[in-house]
């Protein structure tokens, strides 16, 4: 099991993983254990080349079907603007709210963008 420990390896493993999506938005879950292990990467949705639907109800849906303890969100932007939208800095509040709620950690919102990447973790924005 893939064990993450920084944004950078969250990028990493993402990047290998998406599997050439670039033309169109779409919005992923990494699962993590107790030890930060990943059990397993999910697509949550698949959108247009402007957005997608990132519904909480199914991220923490997926998250308590999988007994994950924590964890990452994940999505593209393919226009290679890595910046986040104020609709992603609102949907990453809603998702760290919800996740005190059900006692799992949202331990990072990552954008993908070409070979870059924006981390809500790393910006202190989590």
């Amino acid at each position: 099991m893939v064990k993450l420990t920084c944004s950078r390896d969250s990028f990493n493993l993402l990047k290998d993983s998406w599997e050439d999506q670039d033309y169109c938005e779409t919005f992923k879950v990494i699962l993590l254990n107790r030890a930060s292990k990943v059990i397993g990467v999910k697509t949550i949705s698949t959108g247009g080349i402007t957005g997608t639907v990132a519904d909480p109800k199914l991220i923490f849906q997926t998250a308590l079907l999988c007994h994950a303890v924590s964890i990452v969100v994940a999505h593209n932007h393919p226009s290679g603007n890595k910046r986040p939208s104020e609709a992603d800095i609102k949907l990453t509040q809603r998702l760290k709210n919800g996740g005190l709620y059900l006692e799992i950690a949202v331990l990072d919102h990552i954008i993908m963008a070409e070979d870059d990447y924006y981390s809500f973790a790393d910006e202190g924005e989590l």
